[in-house]
């Protein structure tokens, strides 16, 4: 088991979650809720686990890659790119489930996270697959993994300031 290959086996799983929303007819308000609670849980653990198990250690072995400068600057973006879908996701609730203004929030959060697993992928991935050890990768692989799984019904979302965590884990 690699880290870097389960991060991208569950962006898939994301970019899928978000795609099955756009096959639900809009009426059907008790689909589009199943599948965005569990979306939400989705999002949340990964985003929680990436920042408890990969963030750390890209940050001792990561020298930057594709347009990223170094491993700092790629966590700290990380890090407000997770505040910034956490922040979209809060903004559905409340909302009138395939309401318009519903729509409005879940393509925010969409694109926000859209967005984030793109320069993942470029900068973040690409840095550990070239500078950490395939044992590391699949060390952290498990803890990530098992983390999941122990929260798989959720966790509270928590915003981190960017520049804080990566003084406090680098």
């Amino acid at each position: 088991m690699d880290i870097t290959e389960l991060i991208l086996f569950q962006h898939h799983e994301q970019r899928r979650t978000f795609a099955l929303l756009d096959e639900v007819p809009r009426d059907d308000v008790v689909a589009l809720a199943a599948i965005w609670s569990r979306l939400e849980v989705l999002l949340e653990v990964h985003a929680a686990a990436e920042e408890k198990f990969f963030y750390p250690r890209l940050l001792t072995v990561g020298r930057g890659a594709s347009d990223a400068d170094n491993a700092r600057d790629e966590t700290e973006d990380a890090i407000k790119d997770h505040n910034e879908i956490r922040d979209a996701v809060r903004k559905v609730a409340g909302l009138a489930t395939g309401s318009d203004a519903w729509w409005e929030r879940v393509t925010e959060a969409r694109i926000a996270n859209s967005d984030h697993m793109a320069e993942e992928e470029r900068q973040d991935l690409a840095d550990f697959r070239r500078h950490a050890d395939l044992q590391t990768r699949h060390d952290i692989a498990l803890a990530f993994i098992a983390y999941e799984n122990e929260h798989a019904y959720g966790i509270t979302p928590v915003d981190r300031d960017p520049k804080s965590y990566v003084e406090e884990e680098g």
